[in-house]
């Protein structure tokens, strides 16, 4: 129950990684055969991420993944105008954030907004907070502790018409919901292959035609001198496979994780006294909710289940393993540090299962009890 972690890989694409690995194992920088059929089969990769997402195969550069993807589009666009104001938001990954951070500590300015107790930033605020120096603006698509959607095609259109650059980190976003480029015309779109059944350590940035970024990566000047290294084009391949399914599958898919996710929340809230949701059910991706869990450190409780064979998070899985509250839903979102301190992730996938929720429901009331009377009587 954690696949906003990360996601199995798909059969389909561990057959394409095995014929890759195989059959194109040049480097795509040489000129010769093996070199050419490597460099055929990372073309034809970028043609079928471009086609997931509406854009062109020139728009798409690879990188190592989510985390890279949002560095160069953020650093990058700041770099590239050496100075100037960035608007963004307090939900987001860490790798947007600290990327802010550091370019704050260079002399960018930035402006961090708020979000509603729904978990959404307002349009009118991200207008209202435009100035003349502003360079670009970066909201995720999807969050990735509550799933909640942002209203990223509005603010596409605000920043058109200031003719100011956006980003958005659609890295919880695409494979769960439509993610189109022609359709929300952002300017930078970031993804990574193992969010959606493909291999860890590949991603890609969108960055449509005309806008500049300065390189982060300086060497051979591989991805049009925007991310220089030998490509991967085994990972390249494999998120290429993955793409194509994830858009195949993407209606069948949602509406059946969809209704396992309500049937969760809906037991958990029947079953487990003192529980609610963080952020706003009407407008979040199909498969992840936020649960609070009153009186309950969730770090002990995602202990508790996993011992008991249940995989669940109790903040991003960047955050894992730390025992302290999500600045998401706390700074965010406004929750009480005793909320955020007893928050769940449950994220399911196209492999979750009735049965898995019957299982964690013939332990989790019990469990959060016994976790309730242990800290009344400490």
């Amino acid at each position: 129950m954690d696949y906003n972690a990360t996601t199995p890989i798909r059969a389909e694409v561990l057959d394409v990684v095995n014929r890759v690995l195989h059959r194109c194992f040049g480097n795509p920088s040489s000129v010769h055969l093996p070199g050419r059929e490597s460099k055929a089969c990372l073309e034809d990769a970028r043609r079928k991420v471009a086609g997931s997402i509406g854009a062109e195969a020139s728009e798409i550069c690879f990188t190592s993944g989510g985390s890279e993807s949002n560095n160069l589009a953020i650093k990058g666009a700041a770099a590239a105008r050496q100075s100037g104001h960035i608007i963004t938001t307090c939900i987001e990954h860490s790798a947007v954030r600290r990327s802010c951070r550091y370019l704050e500590s260079q002399g960018f300015a930035v402006t961090c907004l708020p979000v509603d107790m729904g978990g959404y930033v307002e349009p009118g605020a991200i207008a209202a907070a435009i100035r003349p120096d502003t360079l670009l603006i970066t909201v995720m698509w999807a969050n990735n502790e509550t799933g909640q959607i942002q209203p990223v095609e509005d603010i596409a259109q605000i920043a058109r018409r200031s003719k100011v650059l956006f980003h958005t980190d659609a890295v919880q976003a695409f494979g769960k919901i439509a993610v189109d480029v022609k359709r929300v015309p952002v300017d930078l779109l970031s993804i990574s292959g193992h969010k959606f059944y493909g291999p860890k350590g590949v991603g890609a940035l969108y960055i449509r035609r005309g806008v500049e970024l300065s390189p982060q990566i300086h060497g051979g000047g591989q991805e049009t001198n925007l991310r220089s290294g030998t490509e991967n084009v085994v990972g390249a391949a494999a998120m290429a496979e993955a793409c194509r399914l994830a858009v195949k599958d993407l209606e069948g898919d949602s509406v059946w994780i969809a209704k396992l996710r309500d049937l969760l929340e809906r037991r958990i809230l029947e079953e487990v006294p003192d529980t609610k949701i963080s952020g706003d059910p009407s407008r979040r991706v199909p498969n992840t909710t936020n649960i609070s869990f009153r009186g309950v450190d969730a770090g002990r409780l995602l202990l508790k289940l996993d011992e008991r064979g249940f995989a669940i998070s109790g903040a991003s899985a960047c955050a894992s393993g730390k025992n302290e509250p999500s600045t998401v839903l706390m700074e965010g979102m406004g929750l009480t540090q005793e909320e955020a301190m007893g928050a769940m992730r449950f994220s399911l996938g196209r492999y979750s299962q009735e049965a898995h929720i019957t299982k964690l429901l013939k332990v989790l009331p019990n469990i959060v009890r016994d976790l309730r009377l242990s800290s009344a009587r400490s």
